[in-house]
C-alpha cells in the first residue's frame, strides 16, 4: 500500500485545535436541529455546509455577533449533557482568528495580553512622556491666546508622528483582514463580489441588523429578556468613531486646500463634527462597559472581558480628554491636556490593530462573505438558503 504519492499535491488539511473543534462539534448539532435558522446570519450560513473545516469555522465565528439569542434558544444547552454555548465557542474562535492572522504574526500574542493594564499603561506611558517633554521645553503650563496648540507641537511634526502610527494601523489590519478573506474564500471557490451584495453587507454594517436577535427586540445581556441596548450604544461608539475621523479629515482639508490651519471656531465644521463625535464616544462605551459589567459569563469568553474593556476604556478616555482639551485650550493647562490627549490618541493608534478594534474589520469580512454566498444555489440540496 503507498502511504505517500510524491506527485500529489502539497496542500494540508489544517488540523483543528480545541477550541475549532469545539465549534465543530456544536455546528453539526446545530445544523440536525435548525431551530435558530431566525436569529442571524450563522445559522442560514451553516445550513449551506454539511461538514466544517478550519476556514469554515473561521468564517462562521466572525460571521457570529454573540447577541446570545441561539443560547437562551437552545434545547441542548446546559445542564443538557451536549452543552451547546454557540456564543461561548464563537468568541475563542474569534480571539484565535485575529492572532492568526495579525501582521506581523508576532504581534498576535498581543490579542491575549492586550487587556485593561495594557492599554491604560500604554496610553499613561507616553501621556507622560510627552508631558516630560513638554515640562523640559517650558510649554506643560501656558496660555496661549486662541489656543494655537501648533505653537506647542508644530504641525509637520503631529502629522509626521500620527500619520505614520496611523498608517501602520491601517496596513497592519489590511494585510490581517486580506488573509483572513484570502482563507475564507479559496481561489477553488471564489465569487465575484457583486454591487448588491457588497451594499447588502455596508447596510447591514450600519445598522447593527444581527444585533437585533433576529426579531427586533434585541440581543440578551444579563438574562434572557431582550435589549437593543447594546445596539444602541454600539451605533453611538462607531458613529462616534466617525464623525471624530471626519473632524479629522475636514481640518486636514481646511489646512492644505483653504490654508485655514487650527484652531478653529467653536462653531466651525470641524469642532461642531468633534464635539458631536466626542459626545457619541463618551456615551457609546460607558453604555458598552455597563452592559459588559453586567453581562452573563455564559455569553462569551470571560478570559476576552479584560480586551475588551480595555479598548472601551481606552475609547471613552480619548474622547473625555479631547472634549477637555477644546475646553481648556485658552488656560494653562492646554499643554498639559494636549499631551495626555495626544498620548491616549497615540497608544489607541498603536494598539487598535491587536485589540477589539480588529472584530469590527473581521466582522464587515464575513457580512460580505455572506451577502456573496447567498446569491449562490446552496451547494446543500436538503437545506433551506
Amino acid at each position: 500500500m503507498q502511504l505517500f504519492d510524491p506527485k500529489a499535491s502539497g496542500d494540508l488539511i489544517p488540523v483543528l485545535n480545541l477550541d475549532e473543534s469545539e465549534v465543530e462539534r456544536q455546528m453539526t448539532i446545530c445544523n440536525a436541529c435548525r431551530y435558530c435558522e431566525g436569529f442571524c446570519a450563522v445559522f442560514p450560513a451553516m445550513t449551506r455546509r454539511l461538514e466544517f473545516n478550519q476556514a469554515d469555522i473561521h468564517y462562521l465565528a466572525n460571521l457570529c455577533h454573540n447577541c446570545g439569542a441561539c443560547l437562551h434558544a437552545c434545547q441542548y444547552s446546559a445542564p443538557h449533557e451536549f452543552e451547546v454555548n454557540v456564543p461561548k465557542a464563537m468568541a475563542k474562535v474569534r480571539l484565535d482568528t485575529y492572532a492568526e492572522y495579525a501582521w506581523p504574526r508576532v504581534m498576535g500574542k498581543l490579542y491575549q495580553r492586550n487587556g485593561m493594564t495594557l492599554a491604560l499603561a500604554s496610553g499613561a506611558g507616553l501621556a507622560l512622556f510627552l508631558c516630560l517633554t513638554l515640562l523640559i521645553m517650558g510649554n506643560l503650563f501656558v496660555t496661549i491666546p486662541g489656543g494655537n496648540f501648533y505653537k506647542i507641537f508644530p504641525h509637520n511634526t503631529l502629522a509626521l508622528m500620527f500619520g505614520a502610527v496611523f498608517g501602520f494601523s491601517v496596513l497592519a489590519l489590511t494585510i490581517g483582514v486580506r488573509r483572513f478573506w484570502r482563507n475564507v474564500s479559496p481561489v477553488a471557490a471564489s465569487l465575484p463580489v457583486r454591487a448588491s451584495a457588497t451594499l447588502e453587507a455596508t447596510a447591514n454594517v450600519a445598522k447593527l441588523k444581527y444585533l437585533d436577535g433576529g426579531h427586533g427586540k434585541g440581543c440578551n445581556n444579563a438574562d434572557d429578556q431582550f435589549t437593543l441596548w447594546r445596539r444602541r450604544f454600539h451605533h453611538l461608539t462607531f458613529y462616534g468613531f466617525m464623525l471624530c475621523f471626519a473632524a479629522t479629515g475636514v481640518a486636514t482639508l481646511f489646512h492644505y486646500l483653504l490654508n485655514w490651519s487650527a484652531p478653529y471656531p467653536i462653531f466651525s465644521l470641524p469642532v461642531m463634527l468633534g464635539i458631536v463625535g466626542g459626545i457619541g464616544l463618551l456615551i457609546g462605551p460607558a453604555g458598552l462597559l455597563w452592559l459588559n459589567l453586567r453581562r452573563n459569563p455564559a455569553h462569551g469568553d470571560e478570559n476576552q472581558k479584560p480586551m475588551d474593556r480595555g479598548f472601551i476604556a481606552l475609547l471613552f478616555l480619548v474622547s473625555t480628554s479631547g472634549l477637555a482639551l477644546l475646553a481648556l485650550r485658552e488656560t494653562s493647562a492646554l499643554g498639559l491636556m494636549l499631551a495626555i490627549h495626544l498620548g491616549l490618541v497615540m497608544a489607541f493608534f498603536l494598539t487598535m490593530p491587536y485589540s477589539k478594534f480588529a472584530h469590527g474589520i473581521f466582522r464587515s469580512a464575513a457580512l460580505l462573505k455572506h451577502a456573496i454566498e447567498k446569491r449562490q444555489p446552496n451547494p446543500v440540496v436538503a437545506g433551506n438558503d
